[in-house]
């Protein structure tokens, strides 16, 4: 299913909701979508798409997560300055990698399979394709692989040469946070409430750390007791999964359903009381909030889910990017041209 790209611009003006220093400090700039195209590449580049695919591919034959993975990645470099790649870059003597802000680290992974792309790609296409649009065809192509849309990708975006450590700690969005809180950065950046429910729906594959969720088992809250909206069942079984003072590093499935496949089961997870995570839970069991509506479409029209997931995951990697002569092609999606230290692959921290 090729659904076809619709552009949507945003107002920075709906960072009046929060302190200036966030708009400042996320955004980084406009929400325009700048001289993106689905084109951009067609001379340069012609396979560059086809060359993520069959590396993607390779990977799920050992890596049933990677697409989910994958996709977290590209969330998470859009969310913090734009969509510029500036996620991947490691520390070195002049910046604070964002991969060890807390949402990030020992948690953010597929840098593996983002060195190998750009390993293929500076073979076929030297110098030409940015780190920041590989993860922008990753995330598509992981949703393709897995059953869901497909969709042009708009390309073009170069990468930063700078990190902001301290955005991505305050920015992203956390597991444990309540619906307001959820809409306001989302917000922050241009995406509305159906922007919101519907890029949760990323979450209908991949994986979660116990550490996302054991507080709902427990002691929701502070109050000594799990989650009021977490199904019984579910619960006891999710307990056995990550018992209290356990290893809170295991992984369980984010859809128990569907695991590995992308459709709207996500949804009819959270109307019986069993989404994963806290902040996925809030979109169904906050009483009255437009996002219940939401919910309820897209578990009874998966067709409705996935045209709204593309135009939210293209309004997505519109936010702030840099084209033109800003910024740079990394040779190496660790480090910045140029630059001195380690040889810039990511694997180290896979």
């Amino acid at each position: 299913m090729i659904l076809q790209k619709r552009m949507s611009s945003s107002s920075s003006s709906s960072c009046t909701l929060l302190i200036g220093l966030l708009c400042v400090v996320l955004l980084g700039g406009s929400l325009s979508h700048g001289q993106l195209s689905p084109t951009f590449y067609d001379s340069t580049c012609p396979n560059a798409s086809n060359i993520v695919r069959g590396i993607i591919a390779e990977a799920l034959k050992t890596d049933a997560r990677i697409g989910g993975s994958l996709i977290r990645l590209h969330f998470h470099d859009c969310f913090v300055n734009g969509c510029d790649g500036s996620l991947l870059l490691n520390n070195s003597a002049t910046i604070q990698s964002e991969k060890e802000a807390p949402p990030n680290n020992n948690s953010a992974r597929g840098f593996g399979v983002v060195d190998n792309i750009k390993t293929a790609l500076e073979t076929a296409c030297p110098a030409t394709v940015s780190c920041a649009d590989i993860l922008a065809i990753a995330a598509e192509e992981s949703v393709s692989l897995a059953g869901g849309p497909s969709w042009n990708v708009s390309l073009g975006r170069r990468d930063s040469t700078t990190a902001n450590r301290t955005a991505a700690g305050l920015f992203l969005p956390g597991p444990r946070e309540a619906l307001p809180s959820l809409k306001a950065k989302f917000l922050a950046v241009g995406l509305n409430s159906t922007d919101l429910v519907a890029l949760s729906g990323a979450h209908t594959f991949g994986r979660a750390q116990c550490s996302s969720f054991i507080d709902r088992l427990y002691n929701f809250s502070g109050s000594g007791n799990p989650d009021p909206t977490l199904n019984t069942t579910y619960l006891s079984t999710l307990q056995g999964i990550c018992p209290q003072n356990g290893n809170t590093t295991v992984v369980t499935n984010l859809d128990l359903t569907t695991p590995d496949v992308f459709d709207n089961k996500y949804f009819s997870n959270l109307q019986v009381q069993e989404g994963l995570l806290q902040s996925d839970q809030e979109l169904f069991s906050t009483t009255g909030d437009e996002t219940v509506a939401i919910v309820n479409n897209f578990t009874a029209n998966q067709t409705a889910f996935f045209a709204s997931f593309v135009v939210s995951m293209i309004k997505m990697g519109n936010i702030s990017p840099l084209t033109g002569t800003a910024g740079e092609i990394r040779l190496n999606c660790g480090k910045v041209n140029n630059s001195t230290g380690s040889d810039g692959l990511l694997y180290s921290s896979m």
